[in-house]
């Protein structure tokens, strides 16, 4: 029996790293898959095919997370086509990143928009189906940069730590009629992004962390297909560190 059988998730930014990896997870085990995309239009079409290639149900939408009508209208199709709204990966999320002396208003208000304000929008637009059906599971990628901090980053630590909060009072609300509300906080996973960087510099952090290596966006997917799962049917309000014991 697969994990997460005929059951429909939601993904945003679900193009390429983490997101994708959580997409491709989730349809093996079961899931039929909504996901969001941004600009990428072929990238969204090759994941379209790859998921339904491998036996689920699955359909991109272009949509801006960010925009609360937008993230409403998505639901609304979302529902029309798949009849249910089991799952929500809020994972849609930017850099812009500055020392705060240098950081512009506008790349703090982006931030703040597109990593947390877009969880708002998305979760707001799932919780009447899932009430109506008494059962939902929402997991919103935050970050350990949200739980510790990180130089830099002071608009992406906020956005973090806000869905931390958010996360929590959530699963306070919804708890009684069996919606779950959870947080995953990646540490360093190795992606297409990282593979830009310098050799030297991607293995000086693998040398920092307590398991001596990056992850992969599968580390993440699995936490994910756990939350996603009636595996964790008594878990919520909870913030699970996938780090390699970067926060230890």
């Amino acid at each position: 029996m697969k994990l997460l059988e005929n059951k429909l998730a939601i993904i945003t930014g679900a193009t390429r790293g983490i997101g994708r990896g959580i997409a491709v997870e989730f349809a093996k085990q079961g899931a039929n898959i909504a996901f969001t995309f941004s600009s990428s239009v072929d990238a969204a079409t090759a994941l379209e095919k790859e998921l339904t290639d491998i036996g689920v149900k699955a359909k991109g939408y272009q949509s801006n997370a960010a925009d609360f009508d937008a993230a409403q209208e998505l639901a609304k199709e979302v529902l029309k086509e798949f009849g249910t709204i089991d799952i929500l990966v809020n994972n849609a999320g930017i850099t812009k990143d500055n020392l705060l002396m240098r950081i512009t208003e506008e790349d703090f208000d982006k931030v703040i928009e597109v990593n947390l304000k877009s969880v708002f929008n998305l979760t707001k637009a799932v919780i009447r189906p899932m009430m109506k059906q008494r059962s939902g599971s929402i997991i919103n990628m935050s970050s350990i940069v949200g739980l510790k901090g990180n130089a830099g980053q002071t608009n992406y630590a906020a956005s973090k730590a806000g869905i931390v909060g958010f996360s929590k009072s959530v699963a306070l609300e919804l708890g009684s009629r069996n919606i779950r509300s959870n947080v995953v906080a990646p540490g360093f996973i190795e992606t297409e992004m990282t593979t830009k960087l310098d050799e030297a510099t991607v293995q000086s952090w693998r040398d920092g962390i307590p398991l001596k290596r990056g992850g992969q966006p599968i580390d993440i997917a699995n936490a994910c297909v756990f939350l996603a799962s009636d595996m964790s049917s008594y878990i919520t309000g909870q913030t699970l560190s996938v780090d390699g014991g970067m926060l230890t």
